[in-house]
């Protein structure tokens, strides 16, 4: 994209005029194959067709959907802006491009159309980032999204599909099961592998599945809105999976396996990701409620549309209230890891403690002996003014352990003794009021202490 740069000026008026030319008109496509989009055209009724994408050429009767998927690639939001601005100008305006690829929430009304926006400011390579955008008016929906988003379209699924054809077991992952069960393999069908049932298990929904066909603008708005928060329930549920997967592992594991967790920092990288996913649910907890109540007003939003998007809302209070426990979880295990590792620490401490308690009586001995003092037990030393020399050197030793010892040690053994003698007073008053019991008291009658 060309680049115009003029001097600053006061009071300039910006004309679209002077950032067209000759050479680039509008409708020549900058970056082709950047993004990918598709466009539907729908009667009303329940019947949609594929559509050419061209915003300004609108069906008479129904309405048309317009879909921009951003390509997860780790670029500048600048690049995002200039890929909506190749696909969507003309007829959207500036303002539009602004309202649909900036970060953060927003809901509005800009030329009488309808605009939300949730998009998290995450790296856009990151799963845990979600951006889904629209403009809605009353014939056309306008709709930009990060990444695929999983049955937002409304292909048909093929009559080749796996999903289509009746499965059987792989006999050679059977194992002994194979053995157990033959009549399995016995029946007609296609072959399922068990990393094909794996990645299929792993999905809440078909990804292919037949959308029920909207009949207006709202039905259409609730179907995009559905999908994002479906997109959000998958993501915190194959986070949910791979925790517990990894607290598996650490039930099963040995000391290697938490060591290697703590040195590559994965539950606080799994914090990380899940405050960017609580970022991005409570930015819809914002918007999504907004748009119910701008919708309320409007002629192609009907009560069950209203009513759908208030379920959506509360699926996702609820959906919030689940990150919660997750990142609870995260935090009872990282305690728990962090404790482990304190406590390998102690037990390497008092290993060296213990090697301490043995040399260290050896050491005493070898100062004591490599002294330069007479008096030495066993040495020679037959100068007269080093004979007392040793045992000056150990009265002088003594003096001083004696006032670490009143200097440190009074206060503790004072207290200690005022404890001891009160709870022996304590003892000795409840003894005597025992025997003054057992005296007075009979079998028949006996006699209580007051309370």
């Amino acid at each position: 994209m060309e680049v115009i740069r003029e001097e600053p000026r006061t009071g300039v008026d910006f004309s679209p005029e002077m950032f067209l030319d000759d050479e680039h008109p509008r409708q020549t496509s900058l970056f082709p194959g950047a993004v990918k989009r598709m466009a539907y055209s729908f009667d009303g009724h329940g019947k949609f067709s594929s559509r050419e994408w061209d915003l300004r050429q609108l069906d008479g009767e129904g309405f048309s959907w317009f879909h921009v998927e951003l390509p997860r690639s780790s670029q500048k939001l600048t690049a995002f802006a200039q890929y909506l601005i190749d696909v969507l100008c003309p007829p959207l305006k500036l303002q539009d491009i602004l309202a649909l690829v900036s970060n953060g929430p927003f809901c509005g009304t800009i030329d009488g159309a309808l605009v939300f926006r949730v998009n998290s400011a995450g790296p856009p390579t990151s799963k845990f980032t979600q951006r889904i955008s629209a403009i809605v008016r009353d014939n056309m929906v306008i709709s930009v999204s990060l990444g695929r988003v999983a049955r937002l379209d409304f292909s048909r699924m093929s009559s080749q599909s796996l999903l289509m054809e009746v499965p059987r077991i792989d006999p050679t992952f059977l194992g002994e099961v194979g053995d157990s069960h033959p009549g399995s393999l016995g029946t007609g069908g296609v072959a399922i592998h068990e990393h094909m049932l794996e990645f299929l298990l792993n999905m809440s929904h078909l990804e292919h599945a037949d959308n029920a066909v909207p009949k207006g603008v709202g039905n259409l708005l609730v179907h995009i809105i559905d999908t994002h928060v479906e997109q959000l329930h998958d993501t915190v549920l194959h986070l949910e999976t791979h925790l517990d997967d990894v607290e598996r592992s650490l039930d099963t594991g040995v000391g290697a396996t938490k060591k290697q967790m703590l040195d590559d920092r994965r539950f606080p990288k799994m914090h990380l990701d899940l405050q960017k996913l609580l970022q991005v649910i409570a930015h819809g907890d914002q918007v999504f409620p907004r748009v119910k109540d701008k919708c309320a007003g409007k002629a192609w939003c009907t009560s069950e549309d209203l009513a759908a998007l208030e379920v959506l809302v509360a699926r996702l209070r609820k959906l919030k209230e689940n990150v919660g426990f997750i990142a609870n979880r995260i935090t009872a295990i990282q305690a728990g890891l962090d404790s482990w590792q304190a406590e390998q620490i102690n037990r390497k401490l008092y290993y060296l403690s213990f090697l301490s308690v043995i040399f260290l009586p050896l050491s005493i001995v070898t100062g004591a002996f490599g002294m330069n003092v007479g008096g030495v037990p066993w040495t020679k030393q037959t100068d007269p003014t080093l004979v007392h020399g040793f045992r000056n050197v150990l009265i002088i030793c003594a003096v001083i352990v004696m006032l670490l010892l009143a200097g440190f040690g009074v206060v503790p053994l004072y207290t200690y003794l005022v404890t001891r003698h009160k709870h022996q007073a304590v003892k000795a008053k409840w003894l005597s009021s025992k025997r003054s019991v057992r005296y007075r008291g009979s079998l028949r009658y006996p006699a209580y202490l007051r309370l």
